[in-house]
């Protein structure tokens, strides 16, 4: 596995693999890897002749009181967990690499960005969408791969990639989960012992309402019991909701349909989500 710091030696290396008319996939990651961002590595292996893994700690997607600071970095653990998978790129530019002295330039998605994580992140979607275009540029990939943990991220990202003309094609990997249900997240490891227990309150409640919508339930009813859940849990709510699967626009019992969600507990923000399957309606 080549790790590579500087843009122009990226682009050296890339163009060899190119060379040969192979397919190059990308898997953008803020490090502090885990067995969910393994599961991108692996898809990426099916969709791609050579995987090109990023880890780069966006500071324009993170707001002032976020944890910037405090973000598990752990450069050494991630990279031999790439090397043991046969990674050929391990991507890892400095901040001044990607935010050069007067970098002026930013990418808002509009509408899609404006609800749930937006709404609750200000500014959040605006620096997620730069750091990508700019990756999709650095690596000019055939093919990316994002998590569906973050919903609404992959949402932003396959409209920034249509309305842009990128020619990328974008692949959602289900949500890994722990043996709890637990979503897997770089965060989790924020949670105190206490915490972490209480926590799969948040998939448990997002479970039960998914059965009860895809079962003919009364859809309000249901999001209703999910927030009591997660408050007798400790969870202080962000949001809960069901929205159109494809676009995140209002909920149609017509079309497939995914419950997302958002809350904190001992001051660590959690997010998940999960589809109701479209055969469950009627």
């Amino acid at each position: 596995m080549q790790t590579i710091r500087q843009s122009t030696e990226l682009n050296e290396h890339l163009a060899a693999l190119r060379s040969d008319g192979k397919r190059i996939a990308l898997v953008p990651t803020m490090g502090a890897l885990h067995a969910g961002h393994m599961a991108l590595v692996e898809a990426a292996k099916h969709a791609a002749d050579h995987v090109v893994v990023s880890i780069f700690v966006n500071p324009m997607q993170f707001g002032p009181s976020e944890d910037l600071d405090r973000y598990p970095r752990r450069e050494q653990a991630d990279s031999r967990m790439l090397s043991d998978a046969n990674v050929d790129v391990l991507w890892m530019p400095t901040v001044e690499e990607m935010y050069p002295d007067g970098f002026a330039t930013t990418v808002s998605v509009g509408g899609i960005t404006e609800l749930y994580d937006g709404a609750a992140r200000p500014g959040h979607f605006d620096g997620v969408a730069t750091v990508v275009a700019k990756l999709f540029n650095q690596v000019r990939p055939d093919v990316a791969l994002f998590g569906e943990k973050d919903y609404q991220q992959l949402a932003v990202i396959r409209k920034m990639v249509a309305d842009l003309d990128f020619g990328i094609d974008i692949i959602g990997v289900p949500t890994q989960r722990e043996d709890d249900g637990l979503a897997m997240s770089s965060r989790n490891i924020y949670l105190i012992d206490e915490d972490r227990k209480k926590a799969v309150a948040l998939p448990r409640a997002l479970g039960i309402a998914a059965r009860d919508i895809a079962r003919g339930g009364d859809v309000q009813a249901a999001l209703d019991q999910a927030r009591e859940m997660l408050t007798k849990a400790g969870f202080e709510i962000d949001y809960v909701d069901i929205v159109e699967e494809g676009t995140l626009g209002p909920h149609d019992p017509e079309k497939p349909s995914r419950l997302l969600a958002a809350a904190r507990i001992g001051g660590t923000r959690l997010i998940d989500n999960i589809p109701v399957a479209l055969e469950h309606y009627g």
